[in-house]
């Protein structure tokens, strides 16, 4: 991907310490308007364990948001339809004001791959 002006792009792993702490530096004590979370799990060719492993980072991304974002901040995130997408969204729904289903003309159409938008960080409180 080419550089963007003012954006930090970090690519790696979220569920280890070291992707962590780079992220943590990028952003310092700064509040962020946007997280994109365009995670994909390594694919096992397993529609449940795959799905599972979807959410799971996409709850890794939420949090990150959750503590990161400033009030009124939005989340891009990528999911795969199965088990614990239900919930997981009514998780998104408790921190933002809006939460989207959008799925890109770029994804196959037997893709279970789609993206939430969510929209609005609710202050904490």
């Amino acid at each position: 991907m080419q550089p963007l002006p003012g954006v930090v792009v970090i690519r790696g792993d979220v569920s280890e310490e070291a992707t962590l702490r780079l992220l943590e530096e990028q952003s310092g004590n700064r509040s962020i308007d946007l997280v994109v979370a365009d995670m994909a799990p390594n694919i096992s060719g397993l529609g449940l364990v795959d799905a599972a492993r979807s959410i799971h980072l996409a709850e890794l991304a939420h949090e990150f948001a959750r503590s990161r974002l400033k009030p009124g901040g939005d989340l891009l995130v990528k999911v795969f339809q199965g088990a614990g997408l239900d919930e997981f969204r009514k998780d998104l729904a408790r921190t933002f004001a809006s939460v989207a289903v959008r799925k890109p003309k770029a994804s196959r159409d037997r893709s279970s791959e789609f993206y939430l938008l969510a929209r609005g960080k609710r202050q904490q409180g």
